[in-house]
């Protein structure tokens, strides 16, 4: 069969540029001249590639479908046994347009990979042979019928022309490609003819077996066919048929379709028994070959998602009654697969595929174990029923053995590991979808972890893997939609108790989850690049506000200014310096009046290059604070050259100091950074300020400013100068 033209590893395909009508034509065009010549129509070539046009439609129509269900396709197989296709080379030919040219000229478009799109290919062939092969049977064997009973009612009838009858009866019995056999109502075969003779090797294994015998079967079928049997002799009814397996002589297994029929005289009386029989051995091995394309990885030979999924929606609607209560699974990612890819190229990922596809197979240790690959690098093992989680946690710890030794292709050693996600627990109502999504977050669990390593589900910790996804993908629409505001939290002088200035704090109004923290969605903003656009927006509304303040400002003391926090991901980014001069511009602001907060973990160690844009934002007039100073490994000395006017001491430093007896070690650390800070004509602002005691303390030590909720806090521009000066409970 020819082979689709896309990669069996871990690439994929392109469809060709024109519109879905013009690929649906070509496509009908490719499949008329592989099959026209092979079949028996009346209509020309050009009428037979518009009779193909429909089929193709449905064949699209049935690659597209969501969800996916290939039936439809088997009355593509109808309607060309119909159209007279029914050479015995036409199956071949029409499976062999379908499986190399439907997904090239009918794509089923975004959101299916390349393994999925040849998994949904392999089952429509599956389904389009069975459709032909099923209307080819039921063709043939009413034209054997058909002949057999006219033959048979000329020769009972026609008592005058009984030699002639008797001569044609002879010609289609001994002829027929279809096996036939007669027997009276007592079920003695009474005839067979040669092509029964040729399918079990022996006349006289066919002749001497009663039809009792022939009904008899091992492989589950036995009961309903003796059953249909008796009421065919019975006169109940007139035709039964059965598919099953038989013994030749020489031992092999003949798979057969059987449709027994009841002959009458001329009364309507029972009188024999007709047997035609169709040998579909090898159709039942192509539909089988057909289906294990369908259902396994074409690089590692493993079961691919399709099949993973049937066993998994299985296992899931079992009947608890019956055995299954429980399921296992673990979804395993290999450690550093892209690296590979990237690095040593495709090919060697493929090879590099196939060897773990080895290893994890020879994890399965009973039959109620199966390991599929459903992508990229991606693998997964269900074990339907385990005894216990321990069960399943050991088949992990045999995945993680398995690969601990590096894999050896072409003379280079690669190390080869993974994370796993496993979901254990009782069947009841989930379904396969929620159980692979468990599995999922769980297994970037493991990866967070450091990789190599198993997690069990947690569904708490789902949840929370789930909100976090749902929020990653509204961050971008939630600045389009105004859905971000700004609080503002007072900067107070601890000698004169004056408001001079306030951090702009950003908050998330979620149209579900309400109002959320800075901590609930800034790690999501600067792990996917979005904290670039939600920080400016930052920096122009914050901008603005201060600007208003200054505007209002009177009396004799600088204007508030506002802090703004600069994310690292900013401060790398290439436009921070246009953006703050831009900000300035546009808003009016005084430079002195707003004040850029980085956190000390992204400056300590920082080389010349990281810096020079904070040096140019310097140069402009604004103030750069050293945030969350002490959390790190401070570097002390590197305060001297580093860009900064003010350090903003963590809240760590002050909680010995809420009460009145407080930690003398915390006394001397905060005291000395003060020193120094002073001494580096630096200013020093405390965080986390939450009693009158610690404001206390702060100020006899010498710091600068304080925030925190003794003081006030965050909340709405027109309450910066309304202060609570109350302990915090």
């Amino acid at each position: 069969m020819t082979a689709l033209p896309a990669a069996a590893g871990n690439e994929g395909a392109h469809a060709p540029d024109a519109r879905p009508g013009d690929n649906l034509r070509r496509f009908a065009a490719i499949w008329a001249r592989a099959i026209y010549p092979v079949t028996v129509t009346s209509m020309t070539r050009a009428e037979f590639e518009d009779h193909l046009v429909p089929l193709t439609r449905v064949l699209s129509d049935t690659l597209r479908g969501r969800p996916f269900d290939p039936r439809p396709a088997a009355e593509v197989g109808t309607a060309l046994v119909a159209a007279h296709c029914t050479d015995p080379e036409a199956l071949p030919s029409i499976l062999g347009v379908i499986d190399a040219y439907l997904v090239l000229y009918c794509p089923p478009g975004p959101g299916l990979d390349t393994d999925d799109c040849r998994a949904r290919c392999s089952r429509l062939q599956h389904a389009v042979a069975v459709g032909f092969s099923r209307a080819l049977r039921e063709r043939t064997l009413r034209e054997q019928e058909s002949i057999i009973r006219a033959a048979l009612d000329a020769q009972r009838d026609a008592e005058g022309a009984l030699a002639a009858s008797e001569a044609r009866f002879r010609a289609v019995f001994e002829g027929a490609a279809l096996g036939i056999g007669i027997a009276d109502l007592d079920g003695e075969v009474l005839e067979v003819n040669d092509a029964m003779t040729r399918m079990f090797g022996s006349e006289s294994l066919t002749m001497r077996r009663n039809v009792t015998e022939w009904v008899h079967t091992d492989d589950g079928t036995g009961t309903g066919t003796r059953r249909l049997n008796g009421e065919l002799v019975r006169g109940e009814r007139d035709t039964y048929d059965v598919e099953r397996a038989y013994q030749r002589v020489d031992g092999t297994i003949l798979w057969a379709n059987v449709r027994a029929s009841l002959l009458r005289d001329a009364t309507g009386r029972p009188q024999y028994q007709l047997a035609l029989v169709e040998d579909v051995t090898e159709r039942r091995g192509l539909l089988r070959r057909l289906r294990h394309q369908a259902t396994h990885d074409a690089l590692t030979g493993l079961p691919n998602r399709a099949l993973f999924f049937e066993r998994l929606d299985a296992a899931l609607d079992a009947d608890p009654a019956n055995g299954t209560s429980r399921i296992g699974v673990c979804y395993l990612d290999l450690d550093g697969f892209k690296a590979v890819n990237d690095s040593l190229g495709h090919a060697v990922g493929d090879q590099l595929l196939v060897a773990v596809a080895e290893r994890l197979q020879s994890c399965v240790t009973s039959p109620d174990q199966l390991v599929a690959r459903i992508g990229g690098d991606e693998f997964v093992a269900l074990y339907t029923d385990p005894p216990s989680l321990a069960a399943v946690t050991a088949l992990a710890e045999r995945i993680l053995d398995a690969l601990s030794a590096p894999v050896l292709l072409d003379g280079r050693e690669l190390p080869v590991h993974g994370s796993i996600g496993i979901v254990h627990g009782p069947v009841e109502s989930r379904i396969a979808a929620d159980v692979l999504r468990s599995a999922d977050i769980t297994m970037y669990r493991a990866k967070e972890q450091g990789g190599n390593r198993y997690e069990v589900a947690d569904p708490v910790a789902d949840a929370r893997a789930i909100t976090r996804h749902g929020l990653t993908n509204q961050l971008p629409s939630a600045l389009e939609h105004d859905e971000f505001f700004i609080e503002y939290q007072p900067l107070v002088g601890l000698d004169d108790g004056a408001v001079h200035g306030a951090e702009a704090l950003v908050r998330w109004c979620h149209p579900t989850h309400g109002i959320l923290g800075p901590d609930q969605f800034i790690p999501l903003a600067e792990s996917t690049g979005h904290i670039v656009g939600l920080g400016r927006w930052v920096l122009e509304r914050a901008a603005r506000q201060a600007y208003a303040w200054q505007s209002e400002h009177i009396g004799g003391g600088p204007p508030p200014r506002v802090n703004v926090n600069l994310s690292p991901i900013q401060l790398h980014h290439p436009e921070l310096v246009q953006e703050v001069s831009r900000v300035l511009e546009d808003t009016g602001l005084d430079p002195a009046s707003l004040c850029l907060e980085v956190t000390e973990s992204a400056l300590i160690g920082a080389d010349e290059d990281t810096l020079k844009p904070l040096r140019q934002i310097v140069d402009l007039g604004v103030s750069i604070a050293l945030d969350d100073f002490g959390t790190g490994y401070s570097n002390l000395s590197s305060l001297r050259w580093l860009p900064v006017s003010v350090l903003k001491l963590d809240r760590s430093f002050t909680r010995g100091m809420r009460g009145h007896a407080a930690d003398p070690v915390d006394l001397k650390i905060v005291g000395g950074i003060v020193s120094l800070a002073h001494a580096l004509n630096l200013t020093v602002t405390v965080e986390g300020v939450e009693t009158r005691t610690q404001a206390d303390h702060l100020r006899a030590l010498g710091c600068d400013t304080g925030q925190g909720w003794y003081y006030a806090r965050p909340g709405p521009p027109e309450r910066l100068h309304t202060l609570s000066l109350a302990d915090a409970s």
